[in-house]
């Protein structure tokens, strides 16, 4: 078993509960680990005996592109497809943080994270 992760990806996007903030937008990143059997890519060091990363932030690429109001929803979202998408993952965790929230003081992110197991 290994872990693959993809952290620090970096999207525009148009969360949250305000109009405003599905107007306006702001910055959001981004980190995912998923829980996979690598001992085939180990071996044979063969990118289709593993979970591919460009395939992964591909995904969340568009699931970040469609508005929702909370951040539970689109990690939610992006778990599950993931987990369609890439049956050979047994758990994943993923944490999405909003820069500069709108929560009237200066916070520098919120954070949601979940799992999928």
């Amino acid at each position: 078993m290994g872990t693959i992760s993809v952290e620090g990806m970096e999207f525009f996007a148009y969360h949250g509960c305000f109009h405003e903030e599905q107007i306006i937008g702001t910055r959001f990143t981004v980190d995912l680990f998923m829980d996979t059997d690598t001992s085939e890519a180990e071996t044979t060091d063969n990118l289709a005996t593993t979970v591919n990363y460009q395939l992964v932030y591909g995904l969340v690429a568009e699931e970040m592109n469609v508005k929702s109001k909370l951040l539970e929803h689109v990690a939610r979202r992006i778990l599950d497809r993931l987990r369609r998408e890439f049956p050979q993952i047994t758990e994943a965790r993923i944490k999405i943080s909003k820069m500069n929230p709108p929560v009237g003081g200066k916070v520098e992110r919120v954070c949601v994270e979940l799992y999928s197991h």
